[in-house]
Parts: structure tokens; sequence; C-alpha cells
């Protein structure tokens, strides 16, 4: 996704000085027709391929952690001795090369092959079930095959679609700046050939922990020796007078992405009901399409609970320079076939109303099979739920975080991921602690934030920087210590302030 970068910097294949490459430092350049980059630490050299697979982000403008390379776009992280995406929102690795020193020179050589997985011993689950085929179910079983499991092993969704990049489905794709060929995780050939049942369409209707088996809503039965829970969130439903009236929409899905660009091809006005991160880049996309636009939302400020009232504002700002109109501290009232009726009298006219008032998560399975609840279904440090042999990952997880000293339930597509890849692991008896510091982004016009770290709350911001240049940072303090930083474009401090967390 994104255009490949273009060759810049030295031949490394002709190769450079060793001096020109200091401890701890990298230098991007080129070696066989590809970007290249070459980092150092110590006296170990390496050089890996420049360009994020996630993305297409630049890693030399990344961070270097220990043996690792971490993207300054969304945080995905690269082995630099093997090349292999070590963690989400990467999936694929990037290229590894050959490095010799010689006589105070270094060269980069031939490609090296792919890690191959490492062999599992016996003890392997003979048969591993996901529910869920989300960000948190889909990187599992893309784990668990990389880690070198081989027994059988079946992803069970409700979508009709296979695994997508949500993130997506309200940015560029409903923007119509993303091909569609974007938007699938991986071809379904993929999972043919890596032999994941893929099996879509197919609701689970119970889970019984005892007998260890999932039952389908057709009657049909999944044993398992291991079974991640991955059933995500779904949108929060409004109980109001004209809510399911043909032109209003919620978006969770492929098909509720496409329906929406259906109805804005000969929609003139929309209304989004919610100024939630959904509800505005899905204002944003629809502003792309040339519709009018308005948001309705109770809050004084649009997403302030969450990014305070300075960068909150500034959101709102963004959002009207482009021609959004607000409507605050109100809420609808019905929906007509043609309008939408506010709380405060005002009528609205839209052919097209979006809802994006937030999600729950779908937590009805879990309480069915008698698993421990707490606003998510409660899990350990290593991810599994008051069931023997039962994991939980994403949207449903509640987990206990070492950054915050809280429990935590997050709706990020990032964390969901490697919640999913720790989980993965940790059914073929691991025991990795899951300790990543959350992170999320959002993308409205041409303002991308990033937010690492979690903060419920906070007793006060310091914003440093300017917003109207696209350069900003805020940190939200409480017991004197950042607890979370939301950047705009300083790529670079947010991927030490997520380093900085993990060394507290």
């Amino acid at each position: 996704m994104g255009g490949e970068q273009k060759l810049t910097g030295p031949d490394l294949a002709a190769g450079i000085a060793l001096a020109e490459l200091r401890d701890g430092a990298m230098l991007v350049g080129h070696a066989h027709g590809e970007a290249v980059l070459l980092a150092r630490r110590g006296e170990e050299i390496f050089a890996v391929g420049a360009t994020c697979t996630h993305y297409s982000g630049p890693l030399g403008e990344g961070l270097l952690v220990d043996g690792t390379v971490r993207c300054p776009w969304h945080h995905a992280c690269f082995d630099l001795r093997t090349g292999a995406a070590v963690r989400a929102p990467a999936l694929n690795p990037v290229a590894c090369y050959e490095v010799e020193t010689k006589g105070g020179s270094v060269r980069v050589g031939a490609r090296k092959p792919e890690r191959q997985p490492p062999a599992l011993d016996a003890k392997a689950p003979e048969r591993i079930v996901i529910v869920g085929a989300g960000a948190a179910g889909h990187a599992a079983a893309e784990m668990l095959r990389r880690e070198g499991y081989r027994g059988r092993l079946t992803m069970i969704s409700a979508d009709a679609a296979p695994p997508v990049d949500r993130p997506n489905l309200s940015k560029d794709y409903l923007a119509g700046n993303a091909p569609e060929e974007w938007i699938p995780l991986r071809p379904v050939e993929f999972f043919v050939e890596h032999d994941i049942e893929l099996m879509l369409e197919a609701r689970v209707r119970s889970l019984d922990t005892k007998e260890r088996e999932v039952v389908l809503a057709d009657g049909r039965k999944q044993t398992y020796d291991k079974l991640l829970l991955a059933t995500g969130a779904e949108p929060i439903k409004l109980d109001l007078r004209g809510a399911e009236l043909p032109h209003v929409h919620y978006l969770r899905t492929l098909a509720d992405s496409r329906s929406i660009i259906a109805a804005a091809a000969t929609a003139r006005r929309a209304v989004i009901v919610g100024a939630s991160f959904i509800g505005l880049e899905v204002a944003a996309s629809l502003r792309a399409r040339k519709l009018e636009v308005h948001v309705v939302a109770p809050d004084a400020v649009p997403l302030g609970k969450v990014m305070g009232p300075e960068l909150g504002g500034f959101i709102r700002k963004v959002h009207e320079e482009h021609g959004v109109t607000f409507h605050l501290g109100t809420k609808p009232k019905s929906i007509e076939a043609e309008a939408v009726t506010l709380e405060n009298g005002e009528k609205l006219a839209a052919e097209l109303v979006v809802i994006g008032v937030g999600v729950k998560p779908a937590v009805d399975l879990a309480e069915k099979a008698g698993l421990a609840l707490d606003r998510g279904v409660v899990v350990n440090e290593f991810l599994e739920t008051s069931a023997a042999d039962v994991f939980a990952a994403g949207d449903i997880a509640r987990w206990p975080d070492p950054h915050s000293g809280e429990r935590l339930r997050v709706e990020h597509w990032v964390v969901a991921q490697r919640q999913g890849q720790i989980a993965a692991r940790n059914m073929l008896g691991r025991r990795e602690t899951f300790e990543a510091v959350p992170f999320f982004w959002s993308a409205h016009y041409d303002v991308g934030i990033n937010y690492v770290g979690h903060a419920s709350a906070w007793e006060r911001t310091e914003v440093e920087g300017s917003f109207d240049d696209r350069n900003a940072a805020v940190r939200f303090i409480k017991d004197g210590k950042t607890v979370a930083l939301a950047t705009i474009y300083r790529d670079r401090e947010s991927l030490e302030f997520e380093r900085e967390l993990e060394r507290r």
C-alpha cells in the first residue's frame, strides 16, 4: 500500500566506509535495485529492506531498539537479523541481506533466504479453533503457521468477507482513494496455501468448555485442544425512531463500507451521528466525495474525552475548514426519510445517515459459556481466560496492563493484532506475557494522529509545538508522569515515547 521508495543514497553493494556508520545509527541506500537500510549495533552491522511492508513507511526514519527497527508511521517492528515482522501491524517480512566488512569498508551482499518456521515438539495441540476473523483472529492464525504449527487450524467468521484491513474502511477506501485490492489482508488463496480452514458466514451458537467444542448456528460442531475467542466488537445501535430506515448505516464491515459508498453516489447531504473516531473519519471521507456533511453529538468538544480539549478543538477546526458543520451539545430525536430532527428542535436535511456512537465488546458467547467477565472477557498476562485452554484477544479482552497498572480493554487495531500474535504463541506453550504499549492512529484529511499509551483519566495536558503547522504533541499527565502521548507528524517522538513506557 502506497508507493515504493525511490532509490536514494549510496550504492551499498559497492560499499561504503565503515566510519560513515556510527554505532546506533542507520543509513538508507540501495543494493541490487532495492532500497536497503544499513544499521549498526556495536560491532554488528545489519542490512534489511528500507520500506515497511505495512503501508510502505520509511524505516530509515524509524527507531532502532535492541535488535529491531520500528516503523515511524504505525510502529511495526522488524528483526534486523532475519527481516521478520515481529510485531504488527506489518505481517510480511522485509528482505534481509548478507553484510561483509573488510578493510575499513562495509558492503551489502546477496539477499538471505527467508527464515523457515521452527520445528515444534510433539506437545503442540492437534486442533486449534479461532472464533473471529478480525485483527486478532487473523493475526493469530498467521502467527501459528509462522511459528511452525502444522495441526488442524480453523478460523470461524460470521462475516461474508475474508479478513480485511478494517482501519481503511472508514479512511481511504471510503473516501475513494484506496483501490479494492488494498482491502483484503490476504487473498483467499493464502488461506488455502497455508492450510487455514476459513469458515465464512458461520455463526457460533455456543461454546462448551468441558467438552471442548463450539457449536455453530446450523448445528455443526468443531472440537478444539486450544481455542481463541476473538469475537471483536459491534456497533452500539441507537433506540431511535427511524433508525431502521434503509438510508441509515453503521460501519463495521466491508459490506457496511460498500453500502455507504453506494448510498453516497446519489446522496447530496449526510448526517453523521456521533463525533467518535469512526464518525469523524466517515465525515472526512464523505467530504472527499463532495457531500454536504453535518455531525451531531452531545459532546462540547469532538473527541475531547479521549484527546483533550486542545486537540479535540483542533480536530473540529480541521473538519470545519473542510466544510463540515457541527451540531454539538444535542442528540438526534428522530430520523425521517430525508431529514434528521434534533432534540433542540433543529431539522437537518439528509439522504444519508451514518451512526457512529461507539462499539461494545461482543461477549455474548463468552458470557453463555461462563467465562469471567468485567466489561469484557477477563484474561491474565498470557491472555488466558478463566476456562482452561481458552484464550481471548482483541476488542473483547480486558488484560492487566503493566504500564498503567490498570486492567484495560481498548478497541485498537494494532493492539488486537499484537494480542492475537501473543495468544498464538502461548497456545503453543511459549508463556509470553502481553506487554505491548497501546497504540492507535487516526486520519482526518491531511492530519494524521498517533496515540501511544493509555489515559483513561488525566490531571492536565501539555501541548508542545503548533497544531496549525501540523507539528505538535499533547502529553497527558497523571501523578506527575506522562501516561499517554498524541502526536501530529512527530513520528520519531511517538516511537521514543513508546520505548520510554516499555522501559518504565
